[in-house]
């Protein structure tokens, strides 16, 4: 079988593409990880597959890299607006994910904004292993914790350059705090309006930058009394703006870029 593909990035997490709109969706953990190999596939922090919706433009089902499915990738979702706005003509989308309706608009600047939706604050939405404030998990570095649909550990940092994050990020991510695993952000204020993120990704490893983690580290850092609502993430990869007032949706806007563009065989 060959797949048609698409492959964007956005400040550096890259993604792929494979619209099954009025098709059967044949992707597997198998095929996921076959085509998240960066040696033998393609490669990508994020699959996103387009599936037939009623009440949106399509629904997206996402993929890790090691064939585990998760509930939303703010890039991901962006690339898949910034094309089907492209292909309708309009600007702006409604696209499904497991996290609801997810509203997409243009931007200034070639950039796509959307509605991450209301982060999760409570322990058992997160989830975390037994009842706690979120703000302050007993945890070395008394990280923050919340979800975005995903769950999210954030550590605030004096010096980001001297933490190791492909040697903490595991160990973390696999806590028994975590029954659902975590994402983990290292995070250091530069200023109330700009910060610089370092991720380990929940079945993905390091990657350049990530959507969901972006939005994840404001709350946090916002709900910490640490940031105001409208502020620069810079990520290994670049720069993505998020807004949060405190509550209602998280807005994150940003870049996304087309890669390239081919069909993949899967046997």
């Amino acid at each position: 079988m060959h797949l048609p593909f698409v492959k964007m990035h956005a400040h550096g997490d890259d993604f792929i593409i494979i619209d099954r709109r009025g098709l059967h969706d044949p992707i597997t953990p198998h095929i996921a990880r076959q085509l998240g190999n960066r040696h033998t596939g393609i490669g990508f922090n994020q699959l996103a597959v387009l599936l037939d919706c009623e009440d949106a433009a399509a629904r997206i089902k996402f993929w890790n890299p090691n064939g585990t499915p998760l509930a939303t990738c703010g890039s991901a979702t962006r690339g898949v607006a910034d094309r089907l706005m492209h292909e309708v003509g309009t600007d702006s989308v409604v696209l499904r994910t497991d996290r609801g309706l997810l509203t997409c608009v243009r931007a200034p600047g070639r950039q796509v904004s959307v509605n991450m939706g209301e982060p999760s604050l409570e322990w058992v939405a997160v989830p975390l292993a037994e009842a706690m404030d979120t703000r302050t998990l007993p945890l070395e570095g008394n990280p923050a914790a919340c979800s975005m649909g995903n769950p999210h550990c954030t550590f605030f940092v004096e010096d980001i350059a001297v933490i190791d994050v492909a040697a903490l990020g595991p160990t973390l991510e696999n806590h028994p705090l975590f029954p659902a695993k975590t994402n983990v952000h290292f995070v250091q204020v530069l200023d109330r309006g700009h910060i610089r993120l370092r991720i380990w990704e929940r079945g993905g490893g390091v990657p350049l930058g990530s959507g969901s983690c972006c939005c994840g580290a404001v709350v946090n850092g916002i709900r910490r009394g640490l940031l105001d609502a409208t502020l620069q993430v810079q990520c290994d990869g670049g720069t993505v703006t998020v807004h949060w007032a405190g509550e209602g949706g998280v807005v994150l806007t940003g870049s996304v870029e087309p890669v390239m563009q081919g069909s993949v065989y899967v046997p």
